[in-house]
């Protein structure tokens, strides 16, 4: 068997357990599972990508240069991974976005140069032969642009998430014309280049992509972030699916097809979640800005003591907790899965109810109770848990607010109407932990705070459930 059978060979394995280590995220069950077949999936095509570039003729230095740069990924990506906080993950993830789309640039460029630009006759003279020339073109300039636009999308998007830009949605005159008429440039501008492939049009590409990157995602609000990371590894898988077909690597196409579609997927079930339009989270259309409280009268809020809360939970038979960022900040996951423990030896049913963005990353709260040690099984999807409000005697909302907003279901004028939400107002009480009275981080201010079956237990959330679990 050749080198060359033998990689191919590999890169089939590799794609399998891609495959597989999608599958095995899929669960709780089985997510240590799918990272370790996602490992060695990419452990197998890194050995084989390798000994291909041997078989080809790849110099010394660049096999140098190939292992500088494992052992300089390999090192950043283990300090980043060591030092993150799970607060913290939202934001790497967009980052490492970026990093997929500044690749399929670079690809795209090296592809052009290579090609268009003449560096290499002997490859042109072989495109030629083939008929495949017009294709090279429509690749190198597909590429760049699906590249660029999750680069700076992605880097917008990290910005946002960190703090580092403002999280309110950027509402330029006409922002929806910009947008069209940047995709409408870019489709005159592959035909031009398809006929006649000259560097200034894909200069200008570059640019155009780059600029709407940066206006889709920062047209949006960072309540809305979920979806757009969701939408940005989308967007990451299909740029590396372009650099895949630049050069002929199977596998990538293969593995970016794999990405690409599941982020599509998960973004549209997100999308379904909040009540967005599929079609707007694309076009970066759906930011919407919102003051930071409405002024209608919702009256007074009753606030409680740790030891009141307490109380209430000794006497309780059944126990609802559900999580938002607010409890990712506070750390207060461990504070959460020790208080669950105690309500359950008292014989009391506890479960959590996940709302489908909870947090600022899809799956970050289960994320945060499993490493808490919180059992599976109690761990319930909205659509699975809404109807048992009915018959609760306690919610505790810890760090969650725009997906308990009961304004969602009862004000039509609301930024955030028709989102389904968590109903916890129907049970008989509901006890809400936050540091203050600020709304969300949608900017919108929450009714339930005033609800005569709703208390307010102010302070870091941490804090606060320690103070219960001693009272207990």
């Amino acid at each position: 068997m050749t080198i060359e059978s033998a990689a191919q060979a590999a890169y089939l394995v590799a794609a399998l357990l891609f495959i597989l280590a999608l599958a095995g995220l899929s669960k709780h069950e089985t997510a240590k599972a799918g990272n370790t077949y996602g490992m060695a999936g990419m452990a197998i095509a890194l050995v084989a990508t390798i000994a291909l570039a041997i078989d080809r003729g790849v110099s010394s230095l660049g096999l140098i240069l190939i292992g500088v740069a494992m052992v300089v990924g390999a090192a950043i990506g283990l300090w980043r991974a060591r030092v993150v906080e799970m607060t913290g993950m939202p934001e790497l993830i967009a980052l490492l976005h970026s990093f997929v789309g500044l690749a399929a640039v670079l690809v795209g460029w090296n592809g052009y140069l290579a090609v268009e630009g003449g560096a290499d006759p002997a490859e042109v003279a072989v495109l030629t032969a083939q008929g495949t020339l017009g294709i090279h073109h429509a690749e190198v300039f597909i590429g760049v642009f699906i590249g660029a636009v999750t680069f700076t999308g992605s880097i917008v998007a990290f910005g946002k998430l960190s703090g580092r830009i403002d999280s309110k949605p950027l509402m330029l005159p006409g922002k929806n014309a910009l947008n069209v008429g940047a995709l409408v440039a870019f489709f005159a501008l592959t035909v031009w280049f398809v006929i006649s492939p000259q560097l200034w049009l894909l200069v200008v590409v570059t640019i155009i992509a780059l600029l709407l990157g940066w206006h889709l995602v920062a047209s949006i609000g960072g309540g809305d972030m979920p979806v757009v990371v969701s939408m940005l590894n989308s967007y990451s898988g299909w740029a590396a699916a372009a650099s895949g077909f630049l050069l002929e690597n199977d596998l990538l196409i293969v593995t970016g097809a794999l990405v690409g579609s599941s982020g599509a997927y998960l973004s549209y079930i997100m999308c379904r979640a909040m009540n967005r339009s599929f079609i707007s989270v694309i076009a970066g259309g759906f930011g919407i800005e919102a003051g930071p409280a409405d002024d209608k009268d919702y009256g007074e809020h009753r606030e409680v003591n740790a030891e009141q809360a307490a109380e209430l939970l000794s006497n309780a038979h059944s126990v609802i907790i559900t999580p938002g960022y607010g409890m990712a900040v506070a750390q207060a996951q461990y504070g959460v899965a020790e208080l669950t423990r105690k309500l359950r030896e008292n014989g009391t049913t506890v479960r959590f109810g996940i709302h489908p963005v909870a947090g600022r990353l899809p799956g970050h709260m289960n994320v945060l109770l499993a490493e808490a040690k919180v059992p599976y099984d109690i761990v319930l999807e909205m659509d699975e848990i809404n109807d048992d409000f009915d018959d609760t005697d306690v919610v505790l909302v810890i760090g969650a607010n725009d997906t308990v907003n009961p304004a969602a279901e009862d004000d039509p004028t609301s930024p955030i109407a028709g989102m389904p939400v968590l109903k916890v107002w129907n049970a008989r009480n509901v006890i809400i932990f936050k540091r203050s009275m600020a709304s969300g981080y949608a900017g919108v201010q929450n009714p339930l705070f005033f609800r005569e079956n709703s208390a307010m237990l102010f302070g870091d959330a941490k804090d606060r459930v320690e103070d219960i679990i001693r009272a207990l």
